[in-house]
């Protein structure tokens, strides 16, 4: 079986790469910014959207209050972005806010944090292939009549890229995010140049020239003003603020940077937050300046020429009708952005692939979650981690109906936990060191890194509060569900794995687990004879015990005395115990009667020998072996018994080897490369003796 999956896998996935090949793997700035940033970056495509939607619901006239919105989240963003920048200097091993909360903090704090980003990347990879799959479906009517469906069927296709590794998934992912960033450039460029030196008049397709036709939106709640005002602003706030998702992948990847590593980190970090706040100024502004409308639900509250639009209306995103207003529907750069839109926002869950499997290696080593998390896979990536996030966000998108409406409700509160105890403790990581340096130029800059560390500690930690308080019944106790979940998950694996530890640990002096038994009585378990039993009967004697005795079950007396009849006839030296049992059951006389040798003889070892056929097909394996199985898996359970199988290879088996060597002597075309021969060592032209 594992021969047959294997061509599969390699086509896949590719050829399973070395452990000498790591730093083959490791990636340059330029590849490292699509494969860290690409949530971030791609964040712009839909938070301008979710701002105006908050503010739809006072009408029209709130809109004047995004640009403000957009300024505090940009002040937001280079807050979070020189914050993490000193994380990736002071800490570069990779563990990211985990480890700044854990070391500084405390173990508590610490799988607070992990908590939040595991279900922050989750969320991150349904969000952003939701989002995506929502801008495609706006041209492809299939995509939005299936879009849960199209939305695994991504999920899938990311999740083999990404298995492939991280430097080859990063180049794949690099051209689509970089025409999208040229591509977001350009419309603000022009659409400025239009603006402020043609003097054009540019329309969104919500925004009609003509009144009669014009787009309005049928506020919910008309006049707002006082602490319901504030309220809203502070809403639409938070919803903006999912342009600062996926910030903390960069820390939590430092390891995945060539040389040096914390350089290149944080200049790849304070690239991404220039490029996605001018992003995102410039969308709110071009927005602005196009009349975008935008409604929570477009169908009743968006009004054309008085009357509803109605449920058969597609509302597009923000960014799809500036670039209709800026470009020209249909035209070429229109229809380049659109697609390196909706692709870069399939491609923006690579953040979470790469930072969740990091992640969840990190804790593995902890002892949070299970070994298997911790090991990399045939193409150097953490494989296992990949498989556990693709699952988690298909559920979510399946749960969620892939509605980004819905999902990003949800969105956001884990980033926040995360950010507020991280920059908490690097504050206390300062103020560590501060009491034993005594270099001035040393403590300058340390004094300098805590005063950022401690604005983005307030700040952060006053945004959570905000998107709490504005979100909570919106969704985000979802999120907080999740997180308690993972958190009391992790702290049950690692309540387990330290008792495992506690009770196979190797004790100093003297134990019972390293005193000889005072003897050992093996049994040799048969039901007729064949040569496997003849085999397992000779290995037994080879082991010299204290006492060795054949065992049998009587299920049927016919072949019960044939079998005796046999055993005399053959003189095998032996003796042959056959137990009854009247319920013709065949695990449970033998455990039985192992057990009484053992009240018997508390001190000695019984040793149970069970001959076995080996098998070379799959479905072999269902005639054969299951009493074995069965009797293994309960002996396991019981104290002081030595289980030792004895194969017997049938005929099935060796061909199945033999077909195995000739697959691994056989070469693909193309899986033996020529290239220059390797120079051989020259003999010697000493004479001889």
């Amino acid at each position: 079986m594992s021969k047959l999956t294997d061509v599969p896998k390699r086509i896949l996935i590719g050829r399973a790469l070395r452990s000498d090949r790591l730093g083959e793997t490791l990636l340059p700035k330029r590849i490292a910014l699509p494969v860290f940033a690409s949530d971030p970056l791609s964040s712009v495509a839909y938070a301008p959207g979710e701002v105006l939607l908050v503010l739809s619901i006072a009408g029209v006239s709130a809109y004047h209050f995004s640009p403000w919105i957009a300024v505090a989240v940009v002040v937001l963003m280079f807050t979070v972005v020189a914050s993490y920048r000193q994380n990736v200097h002071a800490y570069p091993s990779g563990g990211g806010d985990y480890e700044v909360a854990n070391t500084n903090l405390g173990p508590r704090a610490g799988l607070t944090v992990a908590s939040a980003l595991l279900v922050d990347y989750v969320l991150t990879v349904a969000v952003s292939i939701a989002s995506g799959i929502e801008n495609l479906g706006s041209a492809i009517p299939f995509v939005v009549e299936h879009k849960v469906l199209c939305a695994v069927v991504v999920i899938v296709l990311l999740t083999l890229m990404n298995l492939r590794g991280v430097k080859e998934s990063g180049k794949l992912f690099a051209i689509p995010t970089y025409v999208f960033v040229a591509g977001v450039f350009i419309m603000i460029a022009w659409g400025a140049f239009r603006g402020l030196v043609l003097n054009d008049t540019m329309r969104a397709p919500t925004s009609d020239p003509a009144p009669t036709s014009d787009y309005h939106i049928k506020a919910e709640h008309q006049g707002l003003a006082g602490f319901a005002l504030v309220f809203l602003l502070l809403r639409a706030f938070s919803s903006g603020c999912a342009a600062l998702t996926g910030v903390e992948a960069i820390s939590n990847g430092v390891p995945a940077f060539r040389k040096p590593k914390s350089k290149n980190a944080a200049s790849t970090l304070a690239a991404m937050g220039l490029l996605a706040v001018t992003m995102f100024c410039g969308i709110i502004a071009l927005a602005m300046t196009t009349k975008v409308r935008m409604a929570e639900n477009p169908a009743t509250d968006l009004i054309r020429g008085g009357v509803p639009i109605g449920s058969g209306y597609v509302q597009n995103p923000v960014i799809s009708q500036v670039a209709e207003a800026v470009f020209g529907k249909g035209s070429f750069l229109f229809i380049v952005l659109a697609a390196a839109t909706a692709l870069v926002l399939f491609l923006a869950a690579n953040t979470a692939y790469n930072g969740f499997p990091l992640l969840g290696s990190i804790l593995a080593q902890d002892r949070y979650l299970p070994r298997q998390l911790h090991t990399r896979g045939d193409r150097l990536a953490f494989s296992n981690g990949i498989v556990l996030l693709a699952g988690a966000a298909t559920l979510l998108v399946v749960i969620y109906g892939a509605d980004s409406t819905r999902l990003i409700q949800l969105y956001i509160v884990g980033v926040f936990v995360s950010f507020t105890l991280s920059q908490t403790g690097m504050v206390r990581h300062w103020n560590r060191h501060l009491r034993t340096e005594t270099d001035p130029a040393k403590r300058s800059h340390m004094i300098r890194s805590r005063a950022i560390n401690t604005f983005g500690a307030f700040f952060t930690g006053l945004v959570l509060v905000v998107v709490l308080v504005t979100k909570f019944t919106h969704g985000a106790w979802v999120a907080l569900l999740g997180m308690m979940i993972f958190y009391a998950t992790m702290s049950a694996i690692r309540k387990h794995y330290d008792r495992v530890a506690e009770e196979i640990a190797a004790p100093e002096g003297p134990s019972d687990d390293s005193v000889r038994p005072s003897r050992v009585h093996s049994v040799v378990l048969i039901s007729k004879i064949h040569r496997p039993t003849l085999r397992a009967l000779a290995y037994a004697k080879l082991m010299r015990s204290d006492t060795l005795e054949a065992l049998s079950v009587n299920v049927d007396p016919a072949e019960t005395k044939a079998l005796r009849e046999e055993w005399e006839r053959r003189g095998i030296t032996v003796p042959l115990k056959v137990l009854d049992s009247p319920y013709r059951e065949i695990t449970r006389p033998v455990i039985e009667y192992v057990k009484g040798l053992r009240r018997e003889s508390p001190r000695d070892v019984v040793s149970v020998i069970i001959p076995e056929y080996v098998v070379g097909h799959w479905y072999e394996h269902l005639l054969h072996n299951q009493s074995a199985l069965r009797l293994k898996g309960r002996l396991l359970f019981t104290p002081g018994v030595m289980v030792t199988s004895v194969p017997y290879q049938l005929e099935s088996s060796e061909a199945a080897k033999q077909r195995a060597r000739r697959r691994q002597d056989w070469n693909a075309p193309g899986a033996v490369r020529r290239g220059p021969a390797e120079e051989r060592p020259k003999e010697s032209s000493a004479p001889k003796g």
